[in-house]
């Protein structure tokens, strides 16, 4: 006699159930979606586009691919950790990761110069960025949330600590440093998208590939888990294991998107709730595709407007941090008069 897990059973019910009406509304919003997210990276490669096709068509390619390697990475992991805390404003750069990332930034400068971080060889100081960022994020889950099943928001709050703690050590070393390298380090603090080492982006894109592979058979469980921890509990779902995986998948994504670029810190909050707001689903399947879809559109179409519109040389973070500030704010309006 075989026996049918609680995910299995809503997994069926929900296919059951679902209206063809909301299916057929939700591949039009992919289909849109995938169709806007291909038309601004073909935009961004062929606008503008002078002197040497081959060789600069060569460098808008490599800049499009990390922005598709950035954009699944944060849309993807996005979605996963307002799953598991259960909360649709948090992203996992309030876990600290943006403010790492500053303070390595910070004192490679502060101890040996401008020169140093400008000189480096871009593998070790990739290798040193997310080798930190993903060493701080295991430390930090095995001593709050591995042992004596301790709450996850006590691991958010030690995160917030822990990134308020980076963010004014950083502050401090660079009010120490040389002005000149000041100016030197302000330019490696955005994410950039100009500069992208190659043999990196590749790494970067395989273990994109493999993380998201791993993920995917994730999603049915996520669909129980975002219920609540009680509610998968009583279904079925091992509700400690799927949050421990979903969360070291979420830290190396992080990561490394962040070490490949820099931070882009409100991309998250924006693409994982216009996700759900367009879908109207809670499915993992659909969420996390659309949130991965909006972020590279975002990164594309935004980079495309600022060269080619405004004729700037603007990081794209800069921009996007705002317009996702705005609407942080809207959604804690939102959720307060609840």
């Amino acid at each position: 006699m075989t026996t049918t897990s609680g995910t299995e059973r809503i997994g069926r019910v929900t296919r059951v159930g679902r209206p063809a009406a909301e299916l057929r509304r939700q591949r039009r919003v992919m289909g849109v979606l995938a169709a806007v997210t291909l038309a601004g990276a073909v935009a961004f490669c062929v606008v503008g586009l002078t002197g040497n096709i081959e060789y600069a068509l060569g460098i808008r390619l490599r800049r499009v691919a990390a922005m598709v390697v950035v954009g699944v990475a944060v849309g993807y992991s996005s979605v996963l950790f307002q799953t598991v805390t259960n909360n649709r404003i948090l992203t996992p750069q309030i876990m600290g990761f943006d403010s790492l990332f500053v303070l390595v930034q910070t004192l490679i400068v502060y101890f040996a110069g401008a020169i140093a971080l400008s000189s480096a060889d871009p593998h070790v100081l990739f290798a040193v960025q997310a080798g930190v960022m993903v060493a701080f994020a295991f430390a930090l889950h095995r001593w709050l949330f591995d042992r004596n099943s301790r709450d996850l928001y006590l691991l958010v709050l030690v995160g917030v600590i822990f990134g308020t703690l980076f963010s004014s050590l950083s502050s401090l070393a660079a009010r120490l440093i040389n002005p000149n390298d000041f100016v030197t380090l302000q330019d490696s603090l955005f994410a950039s998208f100009n500069s992208i080492d190659e043999s990196l982006l590749w790494f970067s894109s395989v273990l994109l590939v493999v993380l998201c592979a791993l993920g995917t058979r994730l999603f049915r469980k996520l669909d129980v888990v975002a219920l609540g921890r009680d509610t998968a509990v009583g279904l079925g779902v091992n509700h400690r294991s799927v949050v421990n995986r979903a969360l070291v998948l979420i830290a190396i994504l992080v990561s490394v998107s962040t070490a490949l670029v820099g931070p882009v810190a409100f991309l998250g909050v924006l693409v994982a709730n216009l996700a759900r707001q367009l879908t109207r689903s809670f499915r993992h399947a659909v969420v996390v595709p659309a949130a991965s879809l909006l972020a590279v559109a975002t990164l594309t179409l935004g980079q495309l407007v600022l060269e080619q519109v405004l004729g700037t040389d603007t990081a794209l973070s800069v921009v996007v941090n705002f317009g996702g500030g705005l609407y942080f704010i809207a959604l804690l309006v939102r959720e307060s008069t609840r």
